[in-house]
């Protein structure tokens, strides 16, 4: 019988009640465990499976208190069709140089980090991260990660996000750009060449985090389909209708060096 590692002794813990990010009124609360040991990647794997997101070296999920709005969410990459905006979007980037590094930190990156911050969620916790805080963020993983960066052909650095791998696809930890390069879509671009990469390495899926139907901050990750969401009992496939997201998909054609 395969070991299953979610049946060791395993502690799951309730972060205190905070005020909602996303829905006013409502009370945020979060069910957490460390992933730690030499199964942290498998049981990492089976969380991820359960809707849960990595942040560090802890696996969380949201436990709200009569509040079931949040979903995590995939693209299914295998079947991703580009809509017109996002083939806009993948020729506007082209020019990009893409590396993919170990997950270390540098001076460079975190000068960028703290512009996107300052710039797109001044006033949040991660605006007053110093940059040990980023080192710890990019750094403290117990699973097999990646730093990509975006550069122009000069060497400029523009853009990075931090990939983990799991076992059926890629799951995008965070990511960050030049705010002054809003006009570029970096970071739908970003999620574009996760979904190439993915097909790349045959993997199905794209994880994107947690999503809520209605919410401004969300609604950018509608906008890749075919969707699914961890419900209650298991993913289950996002229709356009319930997503709010009805752009016209172009036809496939053949494989770009964006694998889409």
């Amino acid at each position: 019988m395969k070991h299953n590692p979610l049946h060791n002794a395993r502690f799951f813990f309730a972060t205190a009640p905070l005020p909602c990010p996303y829905l006013p009124g409502r009370i945020e609360r979060r069910v957490v465990t460390e992933l730690v040991g030499r199964d942290a990647s498998v049981v990492h794997d089976q969380l991820s499976l359960a809707g849960f997101r990595r942040s560090h070296n802890i696996a969380y999920a949201p436990a709200c208190p009569g509040c079931q709005a949040c979903h995590a969410v995939r693209v299914r990459a295998d079947e991703f069709s580009p809509s017109r905006s996002h083939r806009r979007i993948l020729n506007r980037n082209s020019h990009l140089r893409v590396e993919e590094k170990a997950p270390e930190a540098t001076v460079e990156q975190f000068a960028v980090f703290a512009a996107y911050q300052d710039s797109r969620h001044a006033g949040g916790d991660m605006a007053k991260m110093g940059s040990q805080d980023y080192q710890t963020l990019v750094e403290d993983t117990p699973v097999e990660t990646s730093l990509v960066e975006f550069r122009h052909p000069d060497g400029i650095l523009v853009a990075g996000c931090l990939v983990d791998r799991v076992e059926n696809g890629l799951s995008a930890v965070y990511s960050f750009f030049d705010p002054e390069l809003h006009r570029a879509s970096l970071g739908t671009y970003m999620i574009l060449w996760m979904i190439g990469r993915a097909r790349e390495l045959n993997l199905r899926y794209v994880y994107l985090g947690f999503w809520i139907a209605g919410s401004a901050k969300m609604s950018y990750k509608a906008k890749f389909q075919p969707l699914e969401a961890r419900k209650p009992d298991g993913w289950r496939a996002l229709t356009a209708e319930e997503t709010g997201s009805g752009e016209r998909k172009t036809a496939q054609p053949a494989a770009s060096r964006n694998g889409l």
